[in-house]
C-alpha cells in the first residue's frame, strides 16, 4: 500500500552553505473510486483512510446518507497488468434497494469548482440533492461561542501530526459546538480531507452532522461548502477567504460560514443565527 510519506534527498542551501540530506515528503498517488465495478471518479491523495474517502465523496454525491446505505468497500485485486494489486483503485457496492445512480452519462460534475457549470445550477444542484436542513439552534445557549470558533486553529494545528514532518497537508477537523475535537484528517487535497472525515462519520453511523463545526486548513471553496451541506454539518470555518459561489451556497443552505479565522479575529458571511454575537469583544 502507499506510503503517508516517503524519503527524498534534497539539496539544503543555508546562508551560503551548502549540503545534501533526506527529506520527509508527504505521499500523493491516484485513487480510483469505482460505484458497484464501473469507474466512477479518480482523486489525487495521500494513501490512508482510502474507504473513508470514497464514503464521504459519495456522501457529497448524494449517492449515500447513511450506513445502512453501504454494502461494503475493497480494494480491486489485479489494479494492474500484470495482476498485481496497487491499492489505487477502491470499489464501493451499495446496499440492495439503494439507487444507483447513471453513470453512463455525463458525471454531474457540481462538486468541481472548474466543472464549467453556472453558478444557478450549482446552487440548484445541492438544493435538490441535499437529505436535511440546516436548522438554527432553538435557543441562544446552543449558539456556538466566538472564543471557541478563534480556538479552533489552534487546536487543528495541533492534531496535524503528518504537517509536522512534511509541511505539505492540508487538514480537516470536525468539532462539537463546544469546541471538542471529534476528528481530524489530513491529506494533500483539503477536499480529500473532508471527505475522510464524512466518510468516516457516514461508516460509525452519525450523519447527519448536527451540532458540529468543521474546521479546514486554506480557504472555504464552493466545493468544501457543498460537502459540509450533504454531511448535515451546520457550520464551517477556514483559515482563509471563502469564494463568491461558496458564500452563495452557504446563504442558500442556511450554513454557517466563518473565513479568516485567525487570532482573535474572524469574517461571518453566513448564518450568523449560529454565533453568539453579544459574547464577541468589542463588538460594533
Amino acid at each position: 500500500m502507499g506510503r503517508v510519506t516517503e524519503r527524498r534527498r534534497v539539496i539544503r542551501i543555508r546562508d551560503g552553505a551548502v549540503s545534501a540530506r533526506p527529506d520527509t515528503l508527504v505521499g500523493e498517488e491516484p485513487l480510483e473510486i469505482r460505484l458497484g465495478g464501473r469507474p466512477l471518479a479518480v482523486t489525487m491523495r495521500t494513501p490512508g483512510d482510502d474507504f473513508a474517502l470514497a464514503a464521504g465523496f459519495l456522501v457529497s454525491e448524494g449517492v449515500l446518507g447513511s450506513d445502512g446505505e453501504l454494502a461494503n468497500i475493497v480494494y480491486c485485486a489485479g489494479a494492474t497488468e500484470d495482476g498485481s494489486n496497487t491499492y489505487n483503485v477502491v470499489d464501493v457496492q451499495l446496499a440492495p434497494g439503494v439507487p444507483v445512480p447513471d453513470i453512463s452519462l455525463e458525471r454531474n460534475v457540481y462538486t468541481s469548482s472548474s466543472c464549467g457549470l453556472c453558478g444557478k445550477a450549482s446552487l440548484d444542484a445541492v438544493r435538490t440533492s441535499a437529505r436535511w436542513h440546516l436548522d438554527p439552534p432553538a435557543d441562544a445557549a446552543a449558539r456556538i461561542t466566538p472564543a471557541t470558533l478563534t480556538a479552533l486553529p489552534g487546536r487543528l494545528r495541533a492534531a496535524q501530526r503528518v504537517f509536522d514532518r512534511t509541511g505539505g497537508l492540508h487538514a480537516a477537523a470536525l468539532f462539537d459546538s463546544d469546541g471538542e475535537l471529534l476528528d481530524v484528517r489530513e491529506d494533500v487535497g483539503r477536499h480529500n480531507a473532508v471527505d475522510k472525515v464524512v466518510g468516516r462519520a457516514l461508516q460509525e453511523g452519525r450523519l447527519p452532522l448536527r451540532d458540529t463545526v468543521l474546521m479546514v486548513s486554506g480557504r472555504a471553496s464552493f466545493e468544501l461548502v457543498q460537502k459540509a451541506v450533504m454531511a448535515g454539518i451546520p457550520a464551517l470555518a477556514a483559515v482563509s477567504a471563502p469564494s463568491s459561489l461558496a458564500v452563495d451556497l452557504a446563504v442558500e443552505s442556511g450554513l454557517t460560514l466563518v473565513g479568516f479565522l485567525r487570532g482573535t479575529s474572524m469574517n461571518v458571511y453566513a448564518g450568523e443565527e449560529r454565533i453568539a454575537l453579544g459574547a464577541a469583544a468589542g463588538r460594533a
